[in-house]
């Protein structure tokens, strides 16, 4: 049920956002390569969202089981959330390239 919700909304979304790409004159392709860059860069930050939760899920568990391990823990555990968001800012990067010079 909450999926079916979740599919629905996002399809009404998809829907009244199409009224916004319908002005006079629009370009279709233009319209196409935004709509892929917005899906592109929803997945790119789902993706990392969900990694930088599972390392961070870690982390904790880490500490929990040796505290004494907190401080090293917790350095690591930053670079790491760090590499994986400026996998995000690529992914960004990626996306803008796609939509203005392709």
């Amino acid at each position: 049920m909450k999926i079916a919700k979740i599919l629905l909304t996002t399809l009404a979304m998809v829907l009244v956002a199409s009224v916004a790409f319908a002005a006079e004159g629009a370009d279709p392709v233009m319209s196409a390569k935004a709509y892929a860059t917005a899906i592109g860069m929803g997945i790119a930050a789902g993706l990392c969202g969900i990694g930088q939760g599972m390392g961070l899920k870690g982390a904790c568990e880490g500490i929990a089981r040796n505290p004494e391990a907190g401080g090293q823990l917790t350095t690591t555990l930053i670079l790491g959330l760090a590499f994986i968001e400026s996998l995000a800012i690529y992914g960004l990067v990626v996306c803008l390239i796609l939509l203005f010079v392709v």
